[in-house]
């Protein structure tokens, strides 16, 4: 008998694992899922949704690998990602749910305030060391950077560092949280993070695009202005055939209240 109720039990969860739907990927974009799938749930008590991170890259492998509905993703997907998705016959849809600016922070204390995309390059390239060269204090420039996976890294390195590679020996960190962390605590740090995680423990960089004319301090209302230049969509991506599961929620996500949440959260409404 309990041998049966064990293995009543373990089918029971196997149709329950079955029948969820799963989302997986960028770390950015992780709270907003997170929040959407909460609400989605409260409005359907049939519906359950697993919300995981892990990294754009991660999501999208998951996805080729049948082990997520749909990834969630800071980045484009990759033409070799798409490929090897086309060489396993399957098709992706791709839908924008959301924007993002990327805010560069550093710790509290730092005097500075303003910083070029140029001043940017070289802090990340490792040609500047100290934030005397920029009008700060004596002190070593310690970047902080996400890991390779993540979408965030894909993202900053295009529009920051116009494709140039990092610095050799970064400090590559696993989630947006640990560089805030990061950030926080250590006095010659700098670091990027989605906009939406943004809290009092760090302070917020004013960026310039056109070699120091106008700094601009991100925020929703200057990424929504066009004001604030380091702004990028959010993606999901699921496979074509799944569209039938996935639709209802992802539907959601693109309604008004979805939307609403997206603003909620931190991030930029469609």
């Amino acid at each position: 008998m309990k041998n049966f109720i064990i293995t009543a039990l373990f089918f029971l969860a196997t149709i329950s694992a079955a029948q969820a739907q799963r989302i997986k990927g960028s770390d950015t974009v992780l709270p907003l899922s997170q929040k959407e799938a909460e609400n989605y749930m409260k409005d359907n008590s049939s519906a359950t949704i697993i919300v995981t991170g892990g990294g754009s890259g991660v999501g999208i492998s998951a996805l080729l690998a049948g082990t997520t509905d749909i990834a969630q993703s800071s980045r484009k997907i990759k033409f070799d990602e798409k490929k090897k998705l086309q060489e396993a016959g399957k098709t992706v849809k791709e839908i924008i749910i959301a924007y993002d600016a990327l805010a560069v922070v550093v710790h509290p204390s730092n005097k500075v305030q303003n910083l070029t995309r140029e001043q940017l390059e070289g802090i990340f390239t490792g040609k500047i060391t100290n934030w005397k060269e920029l009008g700060g204090d004596e002190l070593e420039i310690v970047p902080y950077s996400r890991e390779t996976s993540s979408g965030t890294y894909e993202f900053f390195k295009e529009s920051v560092l116009k494709n140039k590679n990092y610095k050799n020996g970064i400090m590559s960190m696993p989630a947006t949280g640990a560089i805030i962390q990061s950030v926080s605590q250590t006095k010659g740090a700098i670091g990027y993070v989605g906009l939406a995680y943004l809290n009092k423990n760090v302070k917020a960089i004013h960026v310039s695009y056109d070699k120091g004319k106008t700094f601009v301090e991100p925020s929703v209302t200057n990424a929504k202005m066009k004001t604030y230049p380091i702004v990028r969509p959010l993606y999901y991506y699921y496979l074509t055939k799944d569209e039938k599961a996935v639709r209802s929620f992802v539907d959601y996500v693109l309604s008004v209240n979805g939307q609403k949440t997206v603003q909620e959260i931190g991030f930029i409404a469609l």
